[in-house]
Order: C-alpha cells, then sequence, then structure tokens
C-alpha cells in the first residue's frame, strides 16, 4: 500500500512502526510501573471459563440462578445472545466443583473454553513485557501490540504533530482520578463547525483490543486521507473525532492490579466497593433492566445518571457540539455490529436503516478474512442492557448509533493474543468506513 510521504516510515499492515525519541526518565518510569504491577496484580490460578450450551428458556433460568449464588462468585462474560447459543462464566478455582456438581445435576451442557486463565494471563504479560523491551531498544510505537494508557497518549500526540494540518487533540475532561482526557479530531474544515462521527472505545477497561484497534485507526485515517477516496470525501464534509480509552483510570488498572476490571474506579460513598459499569451509567432508561443497584456489581449503574465523571465528560462533549451524526462504540468481545435499542426488544424507529447498514459493515468486515459478524439490536442480539451509550446518542439525536464488538467469539475472550490486533483492526476499519460513507451520503 502507498503511503503519505511523512518523516517516518509507517506501514499500516506490520506490526512495528512510528519512530519517535525516548528519553531515560521515560525508560525508568516503564521499570517502575512494570516492577509495581507484577506486586500487586491479582493472580487468577486454577480458574477457569466454562462455555454453557443453553437450549430453552428453563435453562436460561437455572444459569440465572447459578450466575447469582454469592458464594460461587461467578463472572458472566458472555449472555447467551439466543437459545442454542452458548453462555462463558469464569469460575474461581475454588468453585469448580460446586460448578461442576449444580450443571451435572441440572443437565446443562458444558465444556471448558479456558483451562486455567493465569497461563493466559501470564502469557499476555509476558508478551507485553517483551514488547515494551522492544520498543525502548528500537525507539518504536508497535501497532501490533497492547500499550499502557501513556504509550497511547503519546502515540495519539505523535499523530498531531505527523498531520499538523488534519489531527488536533480536544480535551474533553478528566478522569475520577484526574487522568486527562482528550479526543483526536480529524478535520479538513479549517476550524469551522461541521457534522461529525465519534468513534469510541476503551468504555470497557478489560476489553484492550478495542482501545488498540482505535489508536491504529487514528493512524489509518491520517494516512488515508488523501490517498482513499472513501475517507477523503468523508473528511472533505464531516470531522471524525476518535477517543481510544473512554475509561482511562480503569484501564491503568488492567495494567497494575487486575487484568479483568471492567468498570470505572470511583468512589462508592454508601461501599468499599468501587466504580460503576460506565456502560450503564448513561441518562437512557437509567436503573432499568440489565443493570444493577449494588456497587460491588460489574453492571452496577452508578449513583445517578452521568454520575461517573468520564461519561459526564463524553455526554457533555457530544451535547456542546451539537451536530454529531454518528456514534460507533468498540466492545469486545463476540463479534457483534449492533444498534438500539438495548434497554428493550423493541424496534426503533430506523431499525430498517440502521440494521441495513450493520449487515452491509459486517459483510465489509468479512471481505477480509472471512471473519463472521452477527447483527442485530443489541437487546435483541445480546442482552437487555438499560443505561447504555448508544441508546442515548440515538434518543439525543445521533441516528447512526451503533456498537461493535471484536474479536473473538470466546477462544481468547478478553485476553485476545496481540497478534490479533492488526488484523481485527484491519477488518474493523472496513465496517467503519462502510458506516461512515453510508452517513455522509444521507446527512
Amino acid at each position: 500500500m502507498s503511503l503519505p510521504q511523512t518523516p517516518y516510515n509507517y506501514s499500516l499492515t506490520q506490526p512495528l512502526y512510528d519512530w519517535h525519541p525516548w528519553n531515560m526518565k521515560w525508560i525508568l518510569f516503564f521499570g517502575a510501573l512494570i516492577g509495581s504491577g507484577i506486586c500487586d496484580r491479582e493472580t487468577f490460578s486454577g480458574h477457569q471459563v466454562f462455555r454453557i450450551n443453553i437450549r430453552n428458556e428453563d435453562e436460561i433460568s437455572k444459569l440465572n440462578r447459578l450466575v447469582n449464588s454469592d458464594n460461587l462468585k461467578l463472572d458472566l462474560w458472555k449472555s447467551p445472545s439466543t437459545l442454542g447459543h452458548p453462555a462463558d462464566v469464569l469460575v474461581p478455582s475454588f468453585s469448580l466443583q460446586e460448578v461442576k456438581s449444580f450443571l451435572e445435576d441440572h443437565g446443562l451442557e458444558y465444556s471448558v473454553a479456558i483451562e486455567d486463565l493465569q497461563n493466559v494471563l501470564d502469557s499476555e504479560h509476558q508478551q507485553l513485557q517483551r514488547n515494551v523491551r522492544q520498543e525502548l531498544s528500537n525507539n518504536c510505537f508497535n501497532y501490533g501490540a497492547y500499550h499502557t494508557l501513556e504509550d497511547i497518549h503519546k502515540e495519539m500526540d505523535s499523530i498531531v504533530k505527523s498531520y499538523p494540518h488534519l489531527v488536533s487533540a480536544v480535551k474533553i475532561g478528566h478522569s475520577f482520578e484526574n487522568r486527562l482526557m482528550y479526543v483526536l479530531k480529524f478535520s479538513t474544515g479549517k476550524g469551522r463547525q461541521r457534522p461529525a462521527i465519534l468513534l469510541n472505545a476503551g468504555i470497557h477497561a478489560r476489553e484492550w483490543i478495542s482501545s488498540a484497534t482505535a489508536i491504529w485507526t487514528a493512524r489509518k485515517i491520517a494516512c488515508d486521507y488523501g490517498r482513499d477516496l472513501v475517507i477523503t470525501s468523508i473528511l472533505e464534509k464531516m470531522d471524525i473525532f476518535l477517543l481510544p480509552v473512554a475509561n482511562p483510570d480503569g484501564y491503568v488498572y488492567t495494567h497494575t492490579h487486575n487484568r479483568l476490571w471492567r468498570k470505572t474506579r470511583s468512589v462508592n460513598p454508601r461501599s468499599t466497593c468501587i466504580g460503576a459499569d460506565p456502560n450503564r451509567n448513561w441518562d437512557s432508561h437509567f436503573g432499568g433492566v440489565g443493570t444493577s443497584n449494588d456497587p460491588c456489581s460489574d453492571t452496577y449503574h452508578g449513583l445517578h445518571a452521568h454520575s461517573e465523571v468520564e461519561v459526564k465528560s463524553v455526554a457533555d462533549f457530544i451535547t456542546n457540539h451539537g451536530d454529531f451524526k454518528c456514534l460507533i462504540d468498540l466492545h469486545s468481545y463476540s463479534q457483534l455490529v449492533m444498534y438500539p435499542y438495548g434497554y428493550t426488544t423493541s424496534r426503533v424507529p430506523d431499525a430498517d436503516e440502521l440494521d441495513m447498514v450493520a449487515r452491509n459493515a459486517s459483510k465489509a468486515m468479512a471481505s477480509l478474512s472471512g471473519t463472521q459478524y452477527q447483527v442485530g439490536s443489541v437487546g435483541s442480539t445480546v442482552y437487555t442492557a438499560s443505561g447504555n451509550t448508544i441508546d442515548w446518542a440515538y434518543d439525543n439525536g445521533i441516528k447512526y448509533a451503533f456498537s461493535f464488538e471484536l474479536r473473538d467469539t470466546g477462544f481468547y475472550a478478553f485476553a485476545l493474543p496481540a497478534d490479533q490486533i492488526i488484523p481485527t483492526a484491519q477488518e474493523t476499519w472496513l465496517g467503519l468506513k462502510t458506516i461512515m460513507e453510508h452517513v455522509r451520503n444521507n446527512i
């Protein structure tokens, strides 16, 4: 692929590129970060992921009873989207025998998808460390690796410096722990207010592939402007904003303490449990189905709508801009392209068009390497979930609101190997471009 002439050599199909200087202070910072992370990291030795096949409503009821048993400390990673599709459940080592007995006694079919979760996470961490050493040695940002928040922010700065006439950084707020939140703005409008698209990623902290895909996408947009007719024509008419890490505190925590952390890191005044689910905190049917009022739950909706400062920052940014036409929220895992609503299985007024656009995006994604993405509304495809991002966007006038669940379907789940980052980003790009092109043609 022919790329723009820039001060550095880039390749969006090879893992290593983007050369820039690193100083000794940065090297010492990484050493401290890696050292503290090893000492404090929560372990999951002997924990297994069970894949449970659900064939009827009675088995759904049994699964809910099992997952809601407080003493077992189970974590439902993936709900059965429809009958005949499996659920993925993380089972701690101390609950294995009791869960197996329950499943066998109640006739629920299951298999072990991940034999020992800690082995998977150890492999991921070792790969992360190797990449840090490689980047320090080569002065090179590796798009085929996972990165810390500091890495991602530094690369965002690099993109702005490499494409100053196209890309700028826009501060939108701070996280609960006072980390900077800013988006990249891609614009040819020379400061004029124009219709816009928001690409949002990393709202759930443990979904690393979403943020890795987003930062790859940022570079891709910048590289392809002036070369690719579709992205060039989109940017001649609209602006694109991109937020790679919408939950910065949670993301940092997954690198330093608990790889499977999902929520924000806000303090709950009535509980010792930390954080809320930012994708249940939006002011759209807040506190409804698919959420929890238990601060210890991974789906805790928060004290009130937009109680999480990260959610409020994004919502305020969208509202103050006033002319967003499209919002695409990147998640993992399950390989899905979805549209509103999540709080109900009822169809939105624009369901036919949104379904058509989503199916076109799915076909485009499959055209690269055959990866299949299921299509449907959130409520009918995965589960009912109130207070989510795209429901709020749709209810606030953003018709083209979509949520992607990226690779895979559960073999690696949240610990997708780094060698799948670029293939995932490449196929996701085809879906994003398909949607954005439709938006460009219909505003």
